[in-house]
Parts: C-alpha cells; sequence; structure tokens
C-alpha cells in the first residue's frame, strides 16, 4: 500500500464512494510516479540497496558460534577429561563391566567442592553407557509429584542427575528408597479410610547425585549409593591443560608460561580456571594484544584483584585487618565480621575454606589466625608472639 503526504492537494475530480469514503489515488495511478511492485513513500529517497548480506549474515551468526564454544568447554569422554585420575579409573571399570553384563550402572554418589566437574562426569557417564541423562537439582523438587514425573519419565538405563542432593526435601528422599533399590515406586491413591497404596515398576536406571556436604546426607540415602567417589582440587599442571584446551576453543592464542600463570591463580578449580581465561581474553582483545603471555595474563588478572595466589580483595582484607588490628589473631568470627563488614556465615563458608586450604588461615579453639605464611604474603614481618583471643 502506497504512503500519501498528508500535504498532497486532493484531487477535485474525485468522486465520494458508496460507503461515504472517498476512493483516493496514488501517485503512481495518477502518472506522478512509476507502477512498481514495492510500496513507495512520497517525500522519501529511494531505498538504497542493502549491504553485502554475508557481512551481515556473519554478524548474526557470530553469537551462536561463541555460544557453542562455550558448550565445547564441557569434555565428551572420559578421555578428555583432564584430571582426576583416580576417580577415572574406577568408572571406566564400572562402565566395562556394565555394559559387559547388560546392566545398568550401580548408582553414584560425587562429593566435593563446587567447580570441580560433578555435572561434567555425569554427562560423560551418560554418553559412555550411550542413555540419556536427565539433569534436575534438589531444590526444585519441591513436591512429592516432582520426583514421580521424574521417575516416570525414565526409560531404561537412562541417567538421573540430582545436583546438592543433600537438599532432598524428606518426602523425596524416601520415595527414592524403593526406587533406588527395588526399581519401583509406591504412591497413594485416594484419602481417609478410602486411601490405598499402590506401586509401580519403574525400569532400570542409575542415580547419580552430586553434593558439596556429603555429611548432610542421611545414613539411609547414603548408604544406597554403590559407587561414592570423592573429587579432588586440581594440580597446576591439570589446570594448564584445562586452559590450554579452553583458549583453543576460545580461538585466543595462548602460551604455555601464560596458562600455567592463569592456573596458579584458580584455586585448583576448572570453573574458577575457564573464568579468569575469560577475562584474560577480554583483556588481550580490548588492549589489542596478539596472544596471552605471562606478563600480560598477571597484569589482567591483577587489574581484576586477583594475586598470585587466587586471593581476592576480600580475602586479602580478611587477613590484612586480623593482622594490623589484632597482631594475626586469636580472634572471634563475630569480632571479624563486625570489622570487616561481613556476615559471620559468609566468612566462615566462602572465604575460610580456602584460607584453610592453603594454610594462610588457622582455626583454633580461640579463634581464627593468620599464619606466618600469610603475613609473608602479605608483605609483613610475622611477630614472635601473638596476642590473646579478642571477641
Amino acid at each position: 500500500m502506497a504512503i500519501i503526504s498528508s500535504k498532497t492537494p486532493p484531487n477535485p475530480e474525485e468522486k465520494p464512494s458508496k460507503s461515504g469514503t472517498k476512493s483516493v489515488k496514488s501517485p503512481a495511478q495518477q502518472g506522478q510516479l512509476p507502477l512498481t511492485d514495492k510500496p513507495t513513500v512520497v517525500g522519501q529517497p529511494p531505498p538504497q540497496k542493502a549491504p553485502d548480506a554475508p557481512e551481515l549474515l556473519q554478524a548474526d551468526r557470530q553469537p551462536e558460534e561463541n555460544a557453542k564454544q562455550e558448550e565445547k568447554i564441557r569434555p565428551q569422554s572420559i578421555d578428555e577429561y583432564i584430571g582426576q585420575r583416580d576417580l577415572k579409573e574406577v568408572l571406566t571399570i564400572a562402565i566395562q563391566a556394565a555394559k559387559g553384563r547388560g546392566e545398568s550402572l550401580d548408582h553414584l554418589l560425587l562429593y566435593g567442592p563446587p567447580g570441580l566437574g560433578k555435572t561434567t562426569m555425569s554427562l560423560i557417564l551418560a554418553e559412555a553407557m550411550g542413555v540419556n541423562c536427565q539433569i534436575t537439582s534438589a531444590p526444585s523438587i519441591e513436591r512429592p509429584r516432582d520426583i514421580v514425573g521424574l521417575l516416570m519419565k525414565l526409560q531404561p538405563g537412562d541417567l538421573l542427575f540430582i545436583d546438592e542432593i543433600h537438599r532432598l526435601s524428606r518426602v523425596a528422599e524416601e520415595l527414592l528408597y524403593p526406587a533406588m533399590e527395588d526399581f519401583r515406586i509406591d504412591i497413594t491413591l485416594g484419602k481417609g479410610q478410602g486411601a490405598r497404596t499402590q506401586s509401580l515398576k519403574l525400569p532400570r536406571f542409575t542415580l547419580v547425585g552430586a553434593t558439596t556436604k556429603i555429611g548432610a546426607l542421611t545414613s539411609p540415602l547414603r548408604d544406597r549409593f554403590g559407587l561414592i567417589q570423592r573429587l579432588r582440587f586440581y594440580e597446576i599442571d591439570e589446570l594448564t591443560q584445562i586452559i590450554l584446551r579452553s583458549s583453543e576453543l576460545f580461538r585466543t592464542e595462548i602460551s604455555q608460561a601464560g596458562a600455567e600463570e592463569i592456573a596458579r591463580r584458580a584455586r585448583g578449580t576448572p570453573r574458577i580456571a575457564n573464568r579468569l581465561l575469560r577475562r584474560v581474553r577480554d583483556y588481550i582483545q580490548v588492549k589489542n594484544h596478539p596472544r596471552i603471555e605471562q606478563a600480560i595474563a598477571a597484569e589482567a588478572l591483577s587489574l581484576f584483584n586477583v594475586d598470585p595466589c587466587g586471593l581476592d580483595w576480600t580475602d586479602r582484607r580478611m587477613l590484612t585487618v586480623m593482622i594490623e588490628r589484632f597482631n594475626g589473631g586469636p580472634v572471634g568470627l563475630e569480632t571479624m565480621a563486625a570489622s570487616t563488614g561481613e556476615d559471620a556465615q559468609t566468612i566462615e563458608e566462602v572465604y575460610e575454606p580456602y584460607l584453610l586450604q592453603i594454610g594462610y588461615l588457622s582455626r583454633t579453639p580461640r579463634g581464627r589466625i593468620a599464619t606466618p605464611a600469610a603475613w609473608k604474603h602479605l608483605g609483613y614481618e610475622p611477630p614472635t608472639q601473638q596476642l590473646p583471643l579478642l571477641s
């Protein structure tokens, strides 16, 4: 439909239509403009030729390609999985034995700190067994019908992965007991005196549970897992291999020394290593560096307040407050929270574990103490005697 400018003078030869509205001729019909298949706007220049399509399509496809690269960070097989040598040997034997007997894998419980690859390992297991993997998390299973729906959708041999399984509700956990042992589920139909229990058969499946707090699992649930394996922190050489592999997927050039520099600051966790690699990649892109070298990686991570030991600004502030105000401790948790402005639970669950792991913090019955290694790391001279507990 043509668009007519409001300033166009009316045609005196126009005749009103039967409906009472005027029939307006377009400029093309009046001989002012040539007839074309496409609408033309009066008062505007003719449409320009569209730019080359390949450039636009390439710009549109770029985010999709980046998303696919992000997905490929997870290894697809046990051979591609770097680190966790003992765990891989155990699972390789379990996979070969189960496939040789034509059975499903035994139920598996993976525990350890976050970011070490528990979800990735479950996907690898499903791929190795040639079955589907359904992924969920315990907090999302709020009602009994949620777990029933998950179990009823499983096919023979499928793998059900439940993250943070220690947070399952009591009712959902009890529904899992017969499902894990006898591959059946008991549901109650009706209410009151007319209520009855009906058992539904389930196909043989594999439950893989992941948790960061294995002590929070109840004994009945923990004992029903045939395999219980712990994921440990990664060594620097293992993280270096992971960073080199991820840089290839990111199409980012990096030297061996640059990968080692990032690995030293990754706290022994692949998830943190890949996150730091992304930040350094952004840095060299903006600064127009051709590749990630050791000096450039150190410069970029210093900008993001990540020091050579992996400590961030909050970690160093906690240790600095303990050293400067309390002579290194011992100091109570509540006092530390008030002095740093952080929540006591956040300090205990987020910051203290890594400081304890690397030996920069010590817990004693009298309070927290900054170790001599922490003094030296921050550039202080360790004292020969520390103050009594302050709280």
